[in-house]
Protein backbone atom coordinates (compact mmCIF):
# COMPACT_ATOMS: atom_id res chain seq x y z
CA UNK A 1 0.00 0.00 0.00
CA UNK A 2 1.16 3.58 -0.36
CA UNK A 3 1.65 3.98 3.59
CA UNK A 4 4.06 1.09 3.88
CA UNK A 5 7.65 2.10 4.89
CA UNK A 6 10.92 1.47 2.93
CA UNK A 7 13.41 2.70 5.33
CA UNK A 8 14.08 4.61 8.28
CA UNK A 9 17.15 6.00 9.65
CA UNK A 10 17.92 8.04 12.53
CA UNK A 11 19.26 11.41 12.26
CA UNK A 12 18.66 12.78 15.39
CA UNK A 13 17.35 12.29 19.03
CA UNK A 14 14.01 10.70 18.62
CA UNK A 15 13.74 11.99 14.96
CA UNK A 16 14.08 8.99 12.01
CA UNK A 17 14.26 9.96 8.54
CA UNK A 18 11.00 7.96 6.82
CA UNK A 19 11.18 6.74 3.14
CA UNK A 20 7.59 5.21 2.27
CA UNK A 21 7.29 2.71 -1.35
CA UNK A 22 4.95 5.58 -2.89
CA UNK A 23 8.36 7.66 -2.78
CA UNK A 24 6.98 10.17 0.12
CA UNK A 25 9.72 11.28 2.56
CA UNK A 26 9.64 13.25 5.68
CA UNK A 27 11.43 13.48 9.58
CA UNK A 28 9.22 11.77 12.33
CA UNK A 29 9.88 12.82 15.49
CA UNK A 30 8.52 10.79 18.08
CA UNK A 31 9.73 12.36 21.14
CA UNK A 32 6.17 13.09 22.20
CA UNK A 33 5.43 9.22 22.09
CA UNK A 34 7.01 8.82 25.36
CA UNK A 35 4.36 11.43 26.84
CA UNK A 36 1.73 9.13 25.78
CA UNK A 37 2.33 6.28 28.05
CA UNK A 38 1.84 3.05 28.07
CA UNK A 39 3.84 0.51 25.87
CA UNK A 40 5.22 3.75 24.41
CA UNK A 41 6.61 4.81 28.04
CA UNK A 42 9.70 2.19 26.62
CA UNK A 43 11.04 4.96 24.16
CA UNK A 44 12.43 6.80 27.50
CA UNK A 45 15.19 4.08 27.34
CA UNK A 46 16.78 5.96 24.14
CA UNK A 47 18.73 2.85 23.67
CA UNK A 48 15.57 0.74 23.51
CA UNK A 49 14.17 3.48 21.18
CA UNK A 50 17.33 2.99 18.91
CA UNK A 51 16.49 -0.57 18.38
CA UNK A 52 13.77 0.11 15.89
CA UNK A 53 13.85 -1.57 12.40
CA UNK A 54 11.18 -1.72 9.58
CA UNK A 55 9.27 -5.41 9.63
CA UNK A 56 9.75 -6.34 5.74
CA UNK A 57 6.82 -8.53 5.95
CA UNK A 58 4.15 -5.67 6.89
CA UNK A 59 6.23 -2.52 6.27
CA UNK A 60 6.18 -1.55 10.10
CA UNK A 61 7.89 0.64 12.22
CA UNK A 62 8.89 -1.97 14.84
CA UNK A 63 10.83 -2.78 17.79
CA UNK A 64 12.22 -6.40 18.92
CA UNK A 65 9.86 -6.92 21.76
CA UNK A 66 6.88 -6.60 19.13
CA UNK A 67 5.81 -2.96 19.38
CA UNK A 68 5.37 -0.92 16.07
CA UNK A 69 3.36 1.84 15.02
CA UNK A 70 0.63 1.53 11.98
CA UNK A 71 2.13 3.25 8.98
CA UNK A 72 -0.71 4.94 8.29
CA UNK A 73 0.09 7.13 11.25
CA UNK A 74 3.28 7.77 10.09
CA UNK A 75 2.54 8.92 7.10
CA UNK A 76 -0.47 10.77 8.67
CA UNK A 77 2.30 12.71 10.75
CA UNK A 78 4.87 13.18 8.25
CA UNK A 79 1.89 14.81 5.63
CA UNK A 80 0.97 17.00 8.72
CA UNK A 81 4.72 17.75 8.97
CA UNK A 82 5.17 18.79 5.34
CA UNK A 83 2.03 20.76 5.02
CA UNK A 84 2.99 23.12 8.28
CA UNK A 85 5.71 25.50 7.85
CA UNK A 86 7.74 24.46 10.86
CA UNK A 87 9.93 21.48 9.52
Amino acid sequence: MYYDIKEAKHIDRYKLDIKFVDGKQGILDLEYYIKKGGVFERFSDFNYFLKFYIDKERFVLSWPDGLDIAPESVYDKISERAGSSSI
